[in-house]
């Protein structure tokens, strides 16, 4: 029925909902390379010719900067489409990009930001990920957005964003489409929320689901590593998110290097976010350290312990920044599945169920127990990881004399849409796709609240950073008084307001366009009907229902990813520009009024003498087709 109602939907809107799989399945009918050393153990391998070390956060790793060397002209096909698609009168796309490049100043670079929200969060996110995708279906008819993705130079994602990150990278960057709606292969097996995280996928039982998560964890403690709970909770996540067979013990995030199609810069990078935090502190945006994960390195560019170690090697015993002629090399630390569950251990709560689950092995309630002993119950959101900054740069280091780094869930310190790695001024990020699933009213719906963190903090910390500006953002009450959390807002439209250089940030909150997708955070379980319209409705999210509530939106957001090249290049900004800046650009207004509770409405809603016809027709087509079936 679910369908039924889709398909008239499309026919009174004129919206696009196919999700069919794609040309491209059979280029990513493969999973990326499992390649560490002993399964989830870490273990002893080579030592590269040039040995690893801790380098201060003072630019970009060489390899990064050879890759965006690469990744600029890369953008550019997937540009000219998507901008010439928008129709932006009096452009000509291909000669304006073609002199950007002629005269030094680069392509626009863009970063797309997903915020966490458990798998309110993953299905959201995924939605404005297949909208972007040139791949999907659809996408790339006139007015659409297919292309943005392609064109994107930073793809971030923390908490339930991680999970979505995290899940198509390490499947060879697959299309959400292939994943929702693959027949038969091992893709199929993925997302299959109406399997709970907590008894596991249906190819195995409750008692051997557990058995097996036991035992690889216990490999990696016999093995003399420290871990918590979150090691349990990311091997369950992987068995969601990476392989439903085993959940994937040896795929590495570093590996994700080593795909084809990053190495030759097609695809963005991505980035995944987690908190640093001492013991015994209460974490929040003034204090806390953001780290981040990309494909080469962990670390940060924060005060509190700006430097970065090389991923791959993390479990490597680096002292004062270094390893000594005689220390071996050790790599498989930085699973995947424990990536995602280092930047989302707020979820480990989840595992705590495990004494009420029918059928879990009591060795395994024991396991957790002992490990919640061991580590108190205080910190039960705690990742720990090998500390490779031991010893170093001991005056900024706030953990420069423990052995292990603690790392928490990304979203702690309310900066709950991954906005900090696309800070980083030597990245040069121009615009910020910042898709929020945050709940952080009542209801259930975002209001701001992850910018105004972000805002605040940068605000406070600006002078200490390397980090760009970043525009003024209003409180969490002028976001639901002006009604900026319903609908997409620009914000630092105008860079000479900004303190220095800094991104223009598109805001994209999630809102009820087609489907009430403002489920709770800690939901664990959800139908295929349920996942299939929240992704349809996250897909209406960043389209505004494919322009159907404002047939400019292509182009308004077209202008946004132009906007800071305009002002590089002194020109003068389109009509459709100007207009389109009026409408979406927050003029500073504020409204602090306390509001009354947030309930929206759906958007997208039939209407008129045309939808009735419409309808009419539909439904008589619909009942003779139901009952003859």
């Amino acid at each position: 029925m679910d369908l039924v109602l889709m398909v008239m939907f499309a026919a009174l809107t004129g919206c696009s909902t196919s999700f069919q799989r794609g040309d491209e399945l059979s280029a990513h009918d493969r999973r990326g390379k499992a390649d560490a050393p002993k399964s989830y153990s870490p273990a002893h391998v080579p030592c590269p010719e040039m040995r690893p070390y801790i380098r201060p956060a003072d630019g970009l790793s060489f390899q990064e900067a050879a890759w965006l060397g690469r990744r600029g002209n890369a953008t550019m096909p997937a540009l000219v489409d998507v901008l010439e698609r928008a129709a932006i009168t009096g452009l000509d796309i291909r000669v304006y990009l073609q002199s950007l490049l002629d005269s030094g100043l680069g392509l626009p670079r863009i970063g797309i930001a997903v915020s966490g929200g458990g798998y309110r969060a993953l299905m959201n996110g995924a939605g404005a990920i297949s909208a972007f995708d040139n791949r999907t279906s659809g996408s790339t008819a006139p007015g659409r957005l297919g292309g943005v993705l392609q064109a994107a130079t930073y793809l971030s994602g923390l908490s339930g964003g991680s999970w979505l990150v995290g899940s198509i990278y390490t499947q060879n960057f697959t299309t959400v489409d292939s994943i929702i709606h693959a027949n038969g292969g091992f893709l199929s097996e993925l997302w299959e929320f109406n399997e709970s995280i907590i008894e596991g996928p249906a190819t195995l039982s409750v008692g051997d689901y557990y058995r097996e998560l036991l035992d690889t964890v216990n490999d990696k403690f016999d093995a003399g590593y420290n871990t918590t709970i979150t090691d349990y909770w990311g091997r369950s996540l992987s068995y969601q998110l990476v392989n439903a067979t085993d959940g994937g013990p040896g795929y590495t995030y570093s590996s994700i290097a080593n795909d084809t199609a990053f190495m030759e810069a097609s695809i963005p990078m991505p980035i995944i976010v987690a908190l640093e935090r001492p013991s015994g502190q209460l974490l929040i945006w003034e204090n806390s350290t953001v780290f981040e994960f990309n494909l080469w390195e962990m670390g940060s560019y924060d005060p509190g312990n700006p430097a970065f170690a090389p991923l791959r090697y993390v479990g490597s015993r680096f002292t004062n920044g270094s390893l000594s002629a005689d220390s071996e090399c050790i790599a498989g630390v930085d699973n995947v599945g424990f990536v995602m569950g280092t930047s989302s251990s707020l979820f480990n709560q989840a595992l705590l169920q495990l004494a009420r689950t029918e059928g879990a092995p009591d060795l395994l309630v024991r396991s957790l127990n002992a490990t919640l002993s061991r580590i108190g119950e205080e910190n039960r959101d705690v990742a720990n990881w090998p500390n490779p900054f031991f010893q170093h740069n001991i005056k900024n280091n706030r953990n420069a004399n423990s052995s292990v780094l603690s790392l928490v869930d990304g979203g702690e310190d309310l900066q709950n849409i991954p906005l900090h790695p696309l800070l980083w001024s030597h990245r040069h990020v121009d615009v910020i796709l910042a898709v929020d699933s945050s709940a952080d009213t009542p209801t259930h719906w975002p209001n701001g609240t992850a910018l105004v963190a972000t805002y605040e903090r940068t605000v406070a910390n600006y002078s200490e950073h390397n980090a760009a500006a970043f525009p003024s953002i209003p409180n969490q009450n002028t976001f639901v008084n002006l009604g900026l959390n319903s609908r997409p807002t620009f914000f630092g439209c105008d860079p000479v307001n900004m303190t220095g250089p800094g991104p223009l940030v598109v805001y994209l909150p999630n809102a009820p366009y087609t489907y009430y997708s403002n489920v709770s955070t800690f939901d664990m379980e959800y139908t295929t009907e349920e996942r299939q319209n929240i992704i349809y409705n996250g897909y209406n999210v960043v389209t505004m229902a494919n322009a159907s509530v404002d047939a400019q939106w292509p182009a308004c957001l077209a202008c946004a990813i132009l906007s800071r090249s305009f002002h590089r290049t002194k020109s003068g900004f389109p009509a459709v520009c100007v207009d389109c800046f009026n409408r979406y650009c927050w003029n500073g207004t504020v409204n602090s009024t306390t509001p009354a509770a947030y309930d929206p409405g759906r958007i997208v809603k039939s209407s008129g003498a045309h939808s009735r016809t419409a309808f009419s027709i539909l439904f008589y087509v619909v009942i003779v087709w139901l009952f003859s079936a």
